[in-house]
């Protein structure tokens, strides 16, 4: 297999991503940027269970990755025959999530003679900024989504080093672990916004904010919090772990506002830390599926023009699981010859 490509040439990237719930596929090329970024998310058929169930979710991208691949291939107007480099996933993730990506990607490989990438989740997200704009280096990338939220110094493409990392619960677990106490849908991310905007984001419950000395995340406090409030008012019940009765919307509306408040404040804070820890700081990225939270969003950039600094978060599309980044990440390596052979897996 030739695994040496001149980094001078129009590199054609086809990316896959199947690490959670999202079968997605991208063609990113070297002169054209993304050239398609399709999709197929499992919102609707995890939303009855109020989460991810890993077999569910393995069967959907067994039955969706092949159309969603050649969805992308057409949408570019690219032939697989043209495709130089496929980029997968491989960690982290549902392991049977992933081992269908990285088994069709490995297939692909193998069948038309193609290099092959394995690319790091997480990256794809800390580079996900990328895709619509240029960050400068260094700069600070705070990733937030349901299973991760991270701070990275990042200091060229490829080159970063985790400077924080959860302790606990990620802010998008949280999001849709209190959605569930409050008898909302799943996810929650977007329904509490749209609540808390109800109430213009004020602070009522003042909710804890963890340790403010750290770099690290910790939200199992914050989501403990508001569970036993709710107990106390007699709401919600701990051994049966339901719903003693339905929670008024009023109450709906405070208890999100003080949520989103409290998030707003644990990565303000964050940042603030950084900045003062790394101050050759020239930029803060905000990636991944919490970056899709408008308000903190707005926070964050205001924060950051306050310290005048820029600030960079990408298009909706690019926040959530998808595979334009993986195709993204899989571009520079491939320019780095950075490649991996069908040995290729998921630990």
């Amino acid at each position: 297999m030739n695994q040496h490509i001149n980094p001078t040439i129009n590199l054609k990237i086809l990316g896959i991503e199947t690490s959670c719930d999202e079968t997605a596929a991208a063609v990113y090329t070297t002169e054209q940027g993304v050239l398609s970024n399709e999709l197929f998310s499992q919102i609707e058929l995890q939303k009855e269970f109020g989460g991810v169930v890993p077999e569910i979710a393995s069967r959907s991208h067994l039955e969706k990755i092949n159309p969603i691949v050649e969805l992308a291939l057409n949408k570019a107007n690219i032939t697989l025959d043209q495709i130089d480099v496929i980029a997968v996933t491989t960690k982290p993730g549902l392991p049977g999530s992933l081992l269908i990506g990285l088994g069709f990607a490995k297939a692909l490989s193998y069948a038309k003679n193609k290099p092959i990438i394995g690319i790091n989740h997480l990256e794809g997200h800390a580079f996900s900024s990328f895709l619509d704009s240029t960050p400068p280096f260094p700069h600070i990338c705070i990733t937030a989504s349901g299973g991760h939220s991270s701070l990275y110094l990042i200091t060229d493409y490829g080159r970063y080093q985790t400077i924080g990392e959860t302790l606990d619960d990620a802010a998008g677990e949280a999001f849709d672990k209190i959605a569930k106490f409050l008898g909302l849908a799943y996810p929650g991310g977007p329904i509490i916004e749209r609540l808390a905007r109800e109430a213009n984001f004020q602070d009522f419950f003042n909710y804890p904010r963890g340790a403010k000395d750290t770099l690290n995340f910790s939200f199992s406090g914050l989501k403990t919090a508001v569970l036993y409030d709710l107990v106390k008012q007699n709401l919600f019940d701990l051994k049966t772990k339901q719903l003693t009765t339905l929670v008024s919307h009023e109450l709906q509306v405070k208890i999100a506002s003080s949520l989103l408040k409290c998030i707003r404040d644990i990565f303000c804070n964050k940042i603030n830390l950084a900045l003062k820890k790394y101050p050759e700081i020239k930029a803060v990225t905000f990636v991944g599926g919490v970056a899709c939270n408008k308000y903190l969003k707005q926070e964050l950039r205001e924060l950051c023009e306050a310290r005048q600094i820029q600030f960079f978060s990408p298009a909706g599309q690019y926040c959530t699981d998808n595979a334009a980044m993986i195709a993204l990440v899989g571009h520079y390596k491939a320019q780095q010859n950075k490649f991996d052979n069908l040995a290729l897996d998921i630990f």
